[in-house]
């Protein structure tokens, strides 16, 4: 299946909370982030209508550059969040509660590949907390994005409590998506105070025509109608 452009994500588990289970600790960690890595490459070759996936371990190692028990770790626990199911088979997979009506988020897709694989998870080494928490953080601004500004706009606070972040933690997730060429920062006006930024999050890959740069800066102030929360 040729990859799209954007995926549909099922989000509400996101919106519920569900990152927050996702944590770094003994046993867990290395998992946790494989788990959404493997959540990824499950979206973007999922059916577009029914949310089902087929795709064998070594297709989804390929795509993600993970030995098959890191793998299988993920998947374990992507079962355990009810985030995907397993169709009978040992390559059959589907993203739980998609609609393709709604209740999805967009993912970018083709833009993150290069012959095959997630060229930014070369740099996911599942040691480091860092990288589960840049992934969190992922998934959280896809699930926030604003349809109107192409961005995620929400302060440290609302991080903290959807994705179960530190506030001392969130800077070094953000570096290691932005090294990674998984998202762009934009600081914008705030809305609460004149001369304060806050910070909007945009998804590399994801409607690259709608942006600050094609829009304008001068429009800035209309950005802050949509899910802004001041960092």
């Amino acid at each position: 299946m040729a990859l799209r452009e954007w995926v549909k994500l099922p989000s509400e588990w996101i919106e519920d909370g569900g990152l927050r289970q996702l944590r770094w600790r003994d046993g867990e960690g290395e998992d946790n982030t494989a788990a959404l890595m493997t959540l990824a490459a499950l979206a973007h070759h999922a059916d577009d209508e029914s949310g089902a996936v087929r795709l064998t371990y070594d297709q989804l190692s390929e795509c993600i550059g993970l030995s098959r028990s890191k793998l299988a770790g993920g998947l374990r626990t992507l079962q355990a969040l009810n985030v995907i199911s397993r169709n009978g088979g040992r390559s059959l997979y589907r993203l739980n509660g998609y609609d393709p009506r709604g209740g999805w988020a967009k993912l970018p897709a083709k833009a993150l590949y290069t012959k095959g694989r997630i060229v930014a998870f070369d740099e996911f080494k599942l040691r480091r907390p860092a990288e589960l928490h840049a992934l969190k953080l992922y998934f959280l601004f896809a699930a926030r994005r604003g349809r109107n500004n192409n961005m995620a706009n929400i302060s440290y606070e609302k991080i903290e409590e959807y994705a179960g972040i530190e506030r001392h933690r969130i800077k070094p997730a953000l570096s290691i998506l932005v090294l990674n060429s998984l998202v762009h920062v934009e600081q914008l006006r705030s809305s609460i105070n004149e001369y304060g930024i806050s910070n909007g999050y945009r998804l590399v890959g994801l409607d690259t025509r709608n942006h600050m740069g094609t829009r304008g800066r001068s429009d800035a102030s209309a950005l802050f109608n949509f899910h802004l929360e001041d960092v």
